[in-house]
């Protein structure tokens, strides 16, 4: 599967694709570095966003169950700079807000589908990429127009 690493604010990132199609976005260095046209378009698409540009939409193919893909649908709808909590993402796909909560931690496209616009009512929530809550922080900030 190519992938392509890139470094960012938030630590090393490294995007996979299949098939003409983002599949995957993890945190650290990719073992093999295969620069395909989608992976640089995605590595460009993402030091955009981290320089405060709109993220560009890309073809992405998150592999998971369908009430996961109604999540992760839902969470691309939510704009930039944006959060919508656990419980209003369940009355959109459905579930409870800990089903959602299980979506996004298992969301393997992250900034791309944005898991960390996603927040309980009394609280940020949890965020499993990165550095945790932290990095869910200043992707939050990023958005909001504050520089990370």
């Amino acid at each position: 599967m190519p992938q392509l690493s890139l470094h960012s604010p938030i630590g090393d990132l490294t995007v996979s694709e299949e098939g003409g199609e983002i599949v995957a976005l993890d945190w650290g260095w990719g073992r093999d570095q295969t620069a395909t046209e989608l992976l640089l378009r995605a590595k460009l698409a993402l030091q955009d966003y981290f320089d405060g540009a709109p993220l560009k939409t890309l073809p992405l193919n998150p592999g998971g169950s369908a009430y996961r893909q109604r999540v992760w649908q839902a969470l691309r709808q939510i704009p930039a700079g944006q959060t919508r909590s656990y419980q209003e993402i369940s009355r959109i796909a459905g579930g409870s807000p800990r089903s959602v909560g299980g979506a996004n931690a298992a969301n393997p496209i992250a900034i791309f589908i944005p898991c960390h616009r996603v927040v309980s009512t009394s609280g940020l929530g949890g965020y499993s990429g990165g550095e945790g809550l932290e990095t869910k922080k200043r992707l939050l900030a990023l958005e909001q127009g504050t520089r990370i």
